[in-house]
């Protein structure tokens, strides 16, 4: 695949590109310098933060009770070692 660098500097990305990586109008890329090369990375926070709030927490009052439910712990609580059931 090809694309050509217009007056301007910009490129358009062949379509089999955007639709194997799910690009669309407004996808952030990160673009980096690798030796000769550049690379370009679907900036992750930007599609994170698009999903923000989306999501119910059915049957939890914030984030911290389904982190708790789900591994036992949430961000910031303090770390209490697994009990042994050697008794």
């Amino acid at each position: 695949m090809e694309a050509t660098v217009a007056e301007r500097g910009q490129i358009t990305l062949p379509k089999a590109v955007r639709d194997a990586l799910g690009l669309t109008k407004g996808t952030k890329l990160k673009i980096e310098l690798e030796g000769g090369r550049i690379v370009m990375r679907k900036d992750v926070n930007d599609a994170l933060s698009r999903l923000r709030g989306r999501f119910k927490l059915d049957g939890f009052a914030n984030t911290d009770e389904a982190m708790r439910a789900i591994r036992g712990h949430a961000p910031g609580d303090p770390y209490l070692p697994p009990e042994d059931d050697k008794a």
